[in-house]
């Protein structure tokens, strides 16, 4: 069934030749599909779900961290494995840029803690009915269940795509269909499957912003635990590499919460090389001098008080019980019998908890896809593709990942804008 908000709407296997077709209803194909028709394109969006923006849906636990307020330089810091790729198209559409665009469309936004902006009605649904109502705005044509087989090419360049109900053609096409995480939502990698067909190299996908799985078993005892203020250092066969500073979360199966979710990603590509290990530090703001004059003072000010009621003043209750067995110490000892030896234990455990890691969670579960189109692949400035002409990609298909806190929706509203764009410019003729 068509939805179309154009007087003249497309049908299935018509000889209509639309400007540009946009493969992915997402955050980015939503953006693209917009932007091109406000351009002056005829566009026509194809999503094989039978509702639109489901994985955008449940982003951010369903509230939609859509963006952040950093500046460019801590977005480009935030990418990998090329920030660069991204320069041109953040600074045609960046996070003010968006943020008025949702603002002028009714959706009041608020900003909390590290720069994250989310809707303030808390719901990523009024992000999707914006989006939504900027496509009707400008009349673009959709079409839901329809799942789209492979982009037709002809000479190297874009004819349209074939559907599971026939082919459509196009002027242009922009691939827009996300990742292979949260495959419910439809996000199950067809875009890298249509993209390697049409001649285009795949950089292999892996999770990415993933829970870790850890084999220490005392972690379940800990399932439901956050902490906050404190870092987590990844240690690849006993070198240390990567940190992170902010929030963590014990789960029955290892770890989680933004630090841990930030470096998984690196995590993911070593963990073939060797044992790699997470040590957290749940004192970063003291060095081991100050750390050790805190706990003489506790240990001092409550010398009559056993090590389990000190404690309290030191970690969440939750913990109390576990740090205590893997210190080895009695709980009940008290403050003034705690040897030099037993109050170095301590302040190791304090600063240097390790969890040996044995995986992440499967790829389904992970909040986006590492790897895709290789970006050389891709002309940053317009996001078209150097293989095959008139062929635009954005959003997740391609090999660009950021850490947690609204830069990857940020990188797919930016790559979509840029991508419409220039769809429609290259096609209409508006150089």
């Amino acid at each position: 069934m068509v939805q179309s908000f154009n007087s003249q709407p497309a049908t299935r296997n018509s000889q209509t030749v639309f400007d540009v077709i946009v493969i992915g209803a997402g955050a980015s194909g939503m953006m693209a599909a917009g932007r091109a028709a406000e351009m002056g394109a005829r566009v026509l969006l194809l999503e094989k779900m039978p509702r639109i923006g489901l994985k955008l849906g449940i982003t951010g636990k369903g509230r939609c961290n859509l963006t952040n307020q950093g500046d460019i330089n801590a977005f480009l810091d935030s990418y990998s494995p090329d920030s660069r790729f991204l320069r041109n198209c953040l600074a045609r559409f960046f996070n003010q840029d968006l943020m008025n665009f949702f603002e002028q469309r009714m959706v009041p936004l608020v900003v909390e803690r590290g720069g994250r902006v989310f809707p303030k009605s808390n719901k990523a649904g009024d992000i999707v009915s914006a989006l939504l109502e900027f496509m009707k705005d400008n009349k673009v044509s959709l079409i839901k269940g329809q799942a789209v087989k492979e982009i037709v090419v002809h000479s190297g360049r874009v004819e349209g795509v074939e559907t599971q109900n026939g082919a459509f053609k196009a002027r242009a096409v922009i691939l827009a269909t996300g990742g292979a995480s949260y495959p419910k939502t439809g996000s199950t990698g067809d875009g890298y499957r249509m993209a390697q067909k049409a001649g285009h190299t795949i950089v292999p996908i892996r999770p990415f912003l993933i829970p870790l799985k850890v084999k220490e078993p005392w972690v379940k005892d800990l399932q439901g635990v956050s902490l906050k203020n404190v870092s987590a250092t990844v240690f690849i066969n006993g070198r240390k590499d990567r940190s992170e500073f902010g929030e963590m979360l014990f789960t029955h199966f290892g770890v989680s919460g933004p630090i841990i979710l930030t470096l998984s990603g690196q995590v993911a590509d070593v963990l073939k090389q060797g044992r790699v290990e997470i040590s957290i530090n749940l004192k970063p703001a003291l060095t081991q001098e100050q750390l050790d004059e805190r706990l003489k003072r506790e240990l001092k000010t409550h010398h009559l008080k056993g090590l389990q009621g000190i404690l309290k003043f030191l970690l969440p209750s939750r913990m109390i019980p576990v740090f205590l067995a893997l210190s080895k110490i009695p709980g009940d000892k008290k403050g003034n019998q705690i040897s030099a030896e037993e109050r170095l234990r301590i302040r190791t455990l304090l600063t240097d908890l390790r969890l040996t890691v044995t995986g992440t969670r499967p790829l389904e579960e992970a909040i986006i896809t590492a790897g895709g189109v290789l970006l050389k692949e891709v002309n940053p400035k317009t996001m078209e593709s150097t293989i095959i002409s008139e062929l635009f990609l954005c959003g997740e298909v391609l090999d660009i990942q950021g850490k947690t806190g609204g830069y990857n929706l940020q990188a797919a509203f930016s790559t979509g804008w840029v991508a419409g764009e220039s769809a429609a410019k290259r096609v209409t003729g508006d150089k």
